[in-house]
């Protein structure tokens, strides 16, 4: 079940809905209606200490492990279609995953604008951005800037990702088998349970594995099978009621085929058929740890949170995208990461009192971080594709590059409650860091001098948010926000020469909305609108030296403007209906430009005008069995590839559906993603190699069907 967080709306549209909070009935009389929602409160972390999501000034959507379970939901971006404003641009290879929230989103793969955390560790790098969900509580989709808790790298938001919680009291356990067309196989089971009074364990394990979707013309091959072996496990201990420590180890090896890049030309024409004389392959292995502890204390909380992340990501492909053997590219990156964070914060049952009518929570933190990152790519052309006078191969390396970043944050968040109606809140977060940088190319024969750049930069921010909530009763909250987001600077590993750096991105960002219990309380709908104003936004653009290699530089200022919905109501006892939908209209200011081209009045590239998802739950008890029922449609907008708009994607819609029945802890369902086989391409960006069009893209995923058997204990 999901039960989303927030909504935006225009003003007049804010306007309306807090009308109605004044209108719907008393929490007492929605207790005695049988159609009232009876889900359980849910929990989430946006704001770093545990608190109800429809309590807190911020957008966030949370996706619940029983939703993820039940539709089969394995990655962010799948599980991201009920957020508003939510939207991935991603390859089918798992390595290469862009989220973006109301327009933002990474200028550098390296310099995330949006994070993902695990269990508390942010996973610092795009590389890392999407991730196999296996034994998830909760996923949370934060969006507007959270740098006055998070730092550098949440300026458009955060994900959260909440493994469950090893039991204390019984063995449990889950197995699923979906399987379906493309030889679709993806099992994953999990077993929790307690080893003592006061330790508990749960190891999770799966495999998923398709063919390709994409035919290579040439070989008759699948050019982009996909297979991946995932684990995690997972050590609970409590010594005593008020302390609390896990530990949780988890890993990927994904194995996956070549990317199946095209002309985008072809692509339309042509869909899921490639033209290659070399077939590649995409490869990635991460294995992360989180070690947390927590005190609940009488007056106050201790949390720490200790990350380590490894991961390695190798990529062999053709680098012309034709029959013809002209060149291909080899890619290795590597990168270790340390993190710790400690916190304090005021008990959840011992505010401060103020006074006798006023009460004040509050939280502070130290972070700190440590990364290290190589890279190494090598173009080998064949003879005479660099120059028609040079008769011999040559191999490019570019970049072969080490970058090392280290830095520290520490933050302060207080919020005073006034009368138990009105929430005033205010934050603020330093971050320092500083990175250093050896940027090295050179060809092989050494047909011109070798580059090389040693580099050092710092780099420091404060970021400050203020926020007001009022509590028209206890289940309608209005409330409004304002702070601001940072990015820093860097370094890129292979850019043209005077651009290996950039610098920090910065941005204002204003909200207003409403959540709220209406129509006694068979219905929660929650609304905003926002405005976001930044500078010096950091873009990546296309190397015109060097095909298919891109890199960030800074391109003055851009707004985005918006509004979000999110509704979930009861329609009977048997049928639940559920609804977002968000728009955006995310354009460069005067001054913005781009290698010589002016931006001012284009659409951010890859900011659909609005994103939406409609659709109706039914589960209905028959005897000894449940019948169950699911379908939603995914709405898409139209939006444009690159940032010179001279290419985008029109609007488009997917429609997926399930349904079986369960008979005790046994189930057999039958699904279908894309039921309409709709076309679609996500992902596109300009190739300086020679495409006719001069863009190269992929194709979304065609329709996908399959029955899926599960058994719970």
């Amino acid at each position: 079940m999901i039960l989303t967080r927030r909504l935006s709306v225009p003003s007049c549209a804010v306007a309306l809905a807090t009308a109605s909070l004044f209108s719907a009935g008393t929490a007492e009389a929605q207790s005695q209606d049988p159609l009232r929602l009876t889900e359980p409160t849910i929990v989430v972390t946006a704001q770093k200490e545990p608190d109800t999501g429809q309590k807190l000034p911020v957008s966030v959507t949370a996706v619940t492990g029983d939703t993820l379970k039940a539709q089969n939901l394995t990655t962010l971006s799948e599980a991201a279609i009920f957020a508003p404003n939510t939207f991935f641009s991603e390859f089918q290879a798992r390595k290469l995953s862009f989220p973006r929230f109301r327009g933002i989103s990474a200028g550098a793969p390296g310099n995330p604008a949006i994070t993902t955390y695990v269990d508390g560790v942010p996973m610092m790098h795009t590389n890392l951005s999407s991730l196999d969900l296996v034994d998830v509580e909760q996923v949370e989709f934060v969006r507007g800037g959270q740098s006055a808790l998070f730092g550098r790298n949440a300026l458009g938001g955060i994900m959260n990702v909440s493994s469950a919680r090893p039991s204390l009291n019984k063995w449990t356990g889950s197995l699923s088998l979906p399987f379906g067309n493309f030889g679709t196989v993806d099992s994953r089971g999990t077993v929790s349970g307690p080893l003592s009074s006061k330790a508990a364990i749960s190891l999770s394990a799966g495999r998923s594995q398709r063919d390709g979707y994409t035919v290579n013309d040439i070989t008759g091959n699948d050019l982009d099978t996909r297979a991946n072996n995932f684990g995690k496990a997972q050590l609970l201990f409590v010594p005593a009621a008020n302390w609390e420590t896990r530990v949780v180890i988890s890993g990927e090896r994904a194995r996956d085929g070549d990317y199946a890049l095209m002309d985008l030309g072809s692509l339309r024409t042509n869909p899921f058929h490639a033209q290659r004389d070399f077939e590649g392959n995409t490869q990635r292995d991460i294995l992360s740890s989180a070690f947390l502890v927590r005190h609940e204390g009488r007056r106050v909380t201790l949390s720490t949170t200790t990350g380590i992340v490894n991961w390695d990501a190798k990529d062999v492909t053709d680098l012309d995208y034709t029959p013809f053997p002209a060149a291909t590219r080899s890619n290795a990156e590597k990168a270790t990461q340390f993190t710790q964070e400690v916190r304090l914060a005021s008990a959840a049952a011992a505010p401060v009192k103020l006074s006798s009518h006023a009460l004040l929570r509050w939280q502070a933190g130290l972070f700190f971080f440590t990364q290290g990152y190589d890279q190494t790519a090598v173009n080998s052309y064949a003879p005479f594709v660099i120059s028609p006078q040079l008769p011999v191969a040559v191999e490019q390396t570019t970049p072969s590059a080490a970058l090392d970043d280290r830095g520290v944050g520490v933050y302060g968040h207080g919020t005073v409650t006034l009368r138990q109606r009105l929430d005033l809140s205010f934050g603020a977060r330093l971050d320092n860091e500083h990175k250093d940088a050896v940027l090295d190319s050179f060809y092989t024969p050494m047909i011109a001098p070798p580059t090389n750049v040693t580099a050092t930069r710092s780099f420091s921010n404060v970021a400050p948010q203020t926020s007001a909530a009022f509590r028209v009763t206890p289940d309608r909250t209005v409330y409004a926000s304002f702070g601001s987001g940072y990015k820093a600077g860097g370094f890129n590993p292979a850019s043209p020469v005077g651009a290996e750096a950039y610098g920090e991105e910065h941005s204002w960002q204003m909200e207003s909305g409403v959540k709220t219990t209406w129509a006694s309380g068979r219905v929660l709908a929650n609304a905003a609108f926002f405005y976001i104003n930044w500078s010096d936004l950091q873009l990546s653009v296309s190397n015109p030296q060097i095909p298919n290699q891109f890199y960030a530089i800074n391109v003055d200022s851009a707004r985005s403007t918006g509004v979000e919905f999110e509704l979930i109501g009861k329609g009977s006892r048997d049928l639940e209906l559920f609804g977002v939908f968000g728009t955006t209209n995310g354009r460069f200011k005067d001054g913005a430009n781009a290698s010589g081209v002016n931006l001012a009045g284009n659409s951010l590239p890859n900011a659909p005008e609005y994103t939406g998802t409609f659709g109706a739950r039914y589960q209905h008890a028959l005897a000894q069995y449940t019948v169950l029922g699911r379908g939603e449609v995914q709405l898409v907008g139209a939006y444009q590839y690159d940032d010179a708009n001279t290419a985008g994607q029109e609007a488009y819609a997917l429609s997926n559906f399930r349904g079986g029945v369960q008979r005790g802890p046994l189930s057999v369902e039958g699904w279908v993603r894309n039921a309409f086989d709709t076309r679609y391409i996500p992902i596109v960006f300009a190739f300086t190699g020679g495409a006719p069009s001069g863009f190269i893209g992929e194709m979304g995923r065609p329709r996908t069907f399959g029955v899926s058997l599960g058994v719970r204990f």
